[in-house]
């Protein structure tokens, strides 16, 4: 490998003094218009890279920053005392959460069985305004412990009897 690289290294030498002197200087011109047009396309490709570096760099240390505001968020929530569920009983949230859903209309009954539950009848009341409801009194920590649904004739009414328990 080394005798061809040799070879050919001989063969550009002798090809370069057979040259005139006048191609010599028109071939080393072209030669160095390139070498300067790759040196200046390099540079402006590093100057473009370092731009965009920085500009990486300055939204990196946004986030960072962002991130330990978050932490010592969560550190103090995690320092403060559990939350106290509401010292309301279960019926009054739940007769507060049928109120806002326009509901107690339908209520036929509701019953506190202790002060964590409260069983419910409702007549004629649509079914996805039920589902809304469940989920309303799930934000409040009370959950479904028994429901029974019944379809009615009129599409899309249900009566409903259920048990809501607060969770603990």
């Amino acid at each position: 490998m080394t005798t061809r690289l040799q070879d050919f290294g001989l063969q550009c030498r002798e090809q370069w003094q057979a040259l005139e002197p006048r191609a010599r200087t028109i071939v080393t011109a072209v030669a160095s218009m390139i070498c300067a047009i790759i040196f200046i396309w390099v540079v402006q490709a590093l100057e473009h890279s370092r731009a965009e570096l920085q500009s990486t760099v300055a939204a990196l240390r946004e986030q960072a920053a962002k991130v330990e505001q978050q932490a010592s968020e969560f550190e103090q929530l995690r320092a403060q005392p559990p939350a106290v569920v509401s010292s309301a009983d279960v019926r009054g949230l739940v007769q507060g959460q049928m109120n806002a859903a326009g509901l107690s209309r339908a209520v036929r009954s509701m019953d506190a069985a202790e002060p964590n539950q409260v069983g419910v009848a409702l007549g004629a009341v649509g079914f996805s305004d039920w589902l809304d409801l469940v989920a309303s009194l799930n934000a409040q920590q009370i959950r479904l412990e028994t429901c029974r649904i019944e379809a009615l004739s009129t599409p899309g009414q249900v009566s409903v009897t259920a048990t809501l328990v607060r969770s603990r």
